[in-house]
């Protein structure tokens, strides 16, 4: 673990577990910007840094070591004194257009008096009067000089909200991390932040890289369950496309780092394309050994793929299989049969309805505990029913963002089983 990093399984006792406080992004969610910016609503800022507060003392209480995705980019930033060459790359993917504009928002950032504050700033995001272009005066020099954003909104850089989410920019696997292209562009701005701590930060500098975010396709955390040391599951899904999981099993199999992947079977799961099923982790968690959580409504619609690395150079053998998801998921994991405890203990209305609510999105502690959702209480009781021992976690305005505990954790460090 030279790099401070190794993720082999789902389930194993955390160690070390990546977080992003919610902070005044929030505040720059309004009602016109929502569906750009992938809400459904607005927390309610103070409320749910509460909430994420107790999540972080939860896990800490269990023995995992926290720590903060906007502190590792400062640190990385100040490591190795390379703030300017991070601002040019933000800039670049603000949005912006017009070198007085850039020059306006360049000045207002070096005035700020830490590297911490500096990275904050950038999740925060930019209004248009922060840096003088509230007058109708400013707002025609705004336009001739190329500022792009629709008139309609008081933003002048974007806000980078889904943050608190650190699933999905990146996923740990085994020594290494899978650094995505994520499929909104407002999202794939936080990737720019994992791509500074992976490769200046002391701690994670040395991590290998099966993906990179300037790849063609996109793909994004919350799809990829490392099932075992040499097994993955990666879900075909709404933000992530087929050709990049062909993409990915060749940078596992083939690619620069391959001598030090570990990953030989890659199970490319096909998931109904919803809001409501974003992502593999939506509908299926590992939560012990031989147990998952599973949302009813994928049962007999999944279609699976076996990719394997083949004989010749560059080549990746794919085996479509027909058979229940249980099945092949026993099989993958090397079981005779694994559990599946359906979100909403059976009961259709409550299933649609934890669902929603992210159910089915847990994070393993160890084998058998997980942390869940208060607010899902019919899955919760089933999962009590089957012996699980549960974390639960305050919810209200946290998942007004459509994310669970998993969305919202990044596993840095998992023990082996």
């Amino acid at each position: 673990m030279a790099n401070g990093l190794m993720v082999h399984n789902e389930i194993g006792s955390l160690k070390r577990v990546l977080l992003h406080r919610p902070g005044e992004e929030l505040l720059n969610l309004t009602p016109r910007d929502l569906e750009r910016l992938l809400f459904d609503d607005i927390p309610f800022l103070e409320v749910a840094q509460k909430e994420h507060d107790d999540f972080a003392d939860l896990l800490g209480a269990q023995g995992v070591e926290v720590v903060y995705l906007e502190n590792l980019v400062a640190e990385a930033i100040d490591a190795a004194d390379v703030r300017e060459q991070f601002m040019e790359d933000w800039l670049a993917e603000s949005g912006l257009h017009g070198a007085t504009t850039r020059q306006l928002v360049r000045e207002f950032m070096d005035d700020l008096p830490t590297t911490r504050a500096f990275v904050d700033k950038c999740i925060t995001g930019i209004r248009k009067n922060e840096i003088g272009l509230g007058t109708s005066s400013s707002e025609s020099l705004a336009r001739i000089v190329g500022f792009d954003r629709d008139s309609e909104t008081d933003l002048l850089i974007d806000p980078m909200p889904n943050a608190y989410f650190t699933r999905d920019p990146f996923a740990v696997v085994g020594s290494g991390v899978i650094l995505n292209r994520m499929f909104s562009e407002t999202r794939n701005r936080e990737t720019l932040l994992g791509s500074y701590v992976f490769r200046y930060h002391p701690d994670y500098q040395d991590a290998p890289l099966w993906y990179g975010r300037d790849s063609a396709y996109h793909v994004e955390g919350g799809d990829v369950l490392v099932l075992n040391a040499h097994t993955l599951a990666v879900g075909i899904s709404q933000r992530t496309q087929a050709a990049a999981i062909d993409s990915l099993a060749q940078h596992m199999f083939w690619g620069e780092n391959a001598d030090h992947c570990e990953i030989s079977d890659i199970y490319a799961i096909d998931i109904p394309t919803s809001r409501a099923f974003m992502h593999l982790d939506t509908v299926f968690t590992q939560i012990d050994v031989d147990k998952f959580t599973i949302h009813p409504g994928i049962f007999g619609t999944l279609q699976v793929y076996h990719m394997t690395k083949g004989a010749e150079p560059g080549e990746v053998r794919i085996e479509s299989i027909d058979d229940r998801v249980d099945r092949i998921l026993a099989k993958a994991l090397g079981l005779d049969g694994v559990q599946l405890i359906t979100c909403g203990g059976g009961d259709p209305v409550a299933a649609a309805r934890e669902q929603w609510n992210d159910g089915s999105n847990t994070l393993a502690i160890a084998p058998g505990k997980i942390c869940v959702y208060q607010r899902n209480t019919v899955t919760n009781d089933a999962l009590y029913e089957a012996g699980l021992d549960l974390i639960v976690m305050p919810s209200a305005e946290l998942s007004r963002g459509r994310g669970g505990p998993r969305c919202m954790s990044m596993p840095l460090v998992r023990e082996d089983l």
